[in-house]
């Protein structure tokens, strides 16, 4: 039963890769397109710097979710290293709830941003489309890394002190 759920979970953590990818693509093509556009033929996509830099914001917010439940971000692990398991531990466990603290505020103002930035109705400059919905998709990510965040700490309680850290994620 366990297996499944991790199972679940690493398919969700692979799924949510694949929207930040996925974004990426888009900003790319975009920004290549309209580069293209612009000194091939002097034209430009309407909107493209707006929605570039907000489709920007989503790949930043949604890695933000990867990075945090794998552990993959920058970390100085000097003082880690010369510590005992047991103190390897507590400070895993203390630096993943500080994460997690400050990933909560972190939800909170960019959701507060999505609601003043629909009731305020901001508008892109060309095409006149909302920007609330980027925002919301944003915040998703974000939400996403809190929930990721509380598993990530779930799994540093349930680990028994003898137990290794999981090793860290390597891509083939």
């Amino acid at each position: 039963m366990a297996m499944a759920g991790r199972g679940l979970l690493d398919r969700a953590i692979d799924g949510t890769e694949r929207v930040a990818g996925a974004f990426l693509a888009v900003v790319t093509a975009l920004t290549f397109v309209s580069v293209l556009l612009r000194y091939g033929f002097a034209w430009s996509i309407p909107d493209s710097f707006d929605v570039g830099r907000y489709l920007l914001g989503i790949i930043i917010f949604w890695g933000i979710a990867v990075a945090s439940y794998r552990g993959d971000h920058i970390a100085v692990s000097l003082l880690w290293s010369a510590l005992g398991p047991k103190a390897r531990r507590a400070m895993d466990v203390f630096a993943a709830l500080v994460t997690m603290f400050c990933l909560v505020v972190f939800t909170w103002m960019v959701a507060s941003q999505v609601l003043n930035t629909w009731r305020s109705n901001v508008l892109t400059m060309d095409l006149n489309l909302p920007v609330w919905p980027y925002y919301l998709v944003a915040w998703l990510g974000l939400a996403l890394a809190v929930a990721l965040m509380l598993v990530r700490i779930a799994r540093q309680f349930l680990r028994k002190d003898d137990e290794p850290a999981p090793p860290p994620v390597t891509y083939d």
